[in-house]
């Protein structure tokens, strides 16, 4: 950059004239910083940019500017030789102005895309500013750092599950909700209109004085003698059950025999229990022959 400013200055392509000084002097004074800040600077005069917050000092929103307060040093139109940091969809580009560069306004910045290392971004930003004044520089390092960090937090609550958040139209609501309660009341008031007249054609109440579809009577009659049967099944199901728990309760559990019975018979072992039945037998024999 060095030689080719000393090549522009020297060869004589027309900045305005033939001669290669006078035209580098016509450029300078093109881009006059200290008059451009005159002129802007003031609070007397406008600037479109500047914000002004009372007592907490004055803002630029400009979208270059480095720190995004209103300065001599950090104002993007007062300096001929500026550099910044923008994020473009989740990458850092360095954004640098040089007055070479001042007479074409559509090439006035240059952009230069920074690696997603942080280091190895601020080598970058080292080696295109190696000659730029270091208070920007500082200044353009800060910006990356802050970017990088809401980058950071960015990714981690894009991994966090959040509730999602949906808009609702109050008017909308209570109009559905007005519509939804009129339209219960109705269907309520269909239903027991509906059974009062079935309880009337069961009673007879009208007789013969209307004829009314016997297809549709009928089949409202056969789905109410479906839902009795029902009701019945379920009844005896429910006493079938009810019999089964009573007849488990009525299970009981006795305590067996005492031991002292086991021991009256064993009192018994010694006892001839044969001999008595012998001599019954004799006797019998005896009389027998006698007769």
């Amino acid at each position: 950059r060095a030689a080719s400013t000393a090549a522009a200055r020297s060869s004589g392509a027309g900045r305005g004239t033939g001669r290669g000084e006078a035209g580098w002097a016509g450029l300078r004074k093109m881009q006059h910083d200290d008059l451009i800040w005159s002129c802007i600077g003031s609070k007397k005069l406008h600037c479109s940019y500047r914000a002004s917050l009372g007592k907490k000092g004055d803002f630029c929103r400009n979208e270059f500017n480095v720190n995004g307060l209103c300065s001599r040093t950090t104002c993007p139109l007062a300096n001929s030789q500026y550099g910044t940091i923008k994020e473009i969809e989740g990458k850092c580009y360095l954004y640098t102005k040089t007055i070479e560069r001042a007479h074409t306004p559509k090439y006035l910045w240059e952009r230069i895309e920074l690696p997603r290392n942080y280091t190895q971004a601020l080598g970058v930003i080292d080696e295109h500013m190696a000659y730029w004044n270091k208070s920007n520089v500082l200044k353009c390092k800060q910006r990356l750092t802050k970017i990088h960090q809401y980058l950071i937090r960015m990714r981690k609550l894009r991994k966090k599950i959040k509730p999602k958040l949906v808009g609702i139209d109050k008017k909308v609501e209570q109009r559905e909700r007005k519509r939804e309660e009129k339209a219960l009341k109705a269907a309520l008031v269909e239903k027991a209109i509906e059974k009062e007249l079935l309880d009337r054609l069961k009673q007879g109440t009208y007789g013969d004085i209307y004829n009314f579809p016997m297809r549709e009577y009928e089949k409202v009659l056969d789905d109410e003698e479906e839902v009795e049967e029902e009701e019945e099944d379920e009844f005896a199901e429910n006493d079938e059950e009810e019999d089964q728990e009573d007849y488990v309760k009525r299970v009981e559990y006795v305590e067996g025999p005492d031991d002292s019975d086991e021991s009256d018979l064993e009192d018994l072992d010694g006892w001839p229990m044969g001999e008595g039945e012998d001599d019954d037998e004799e006797e019998d024999d005896d009389d027998d022959d006698d007769d």
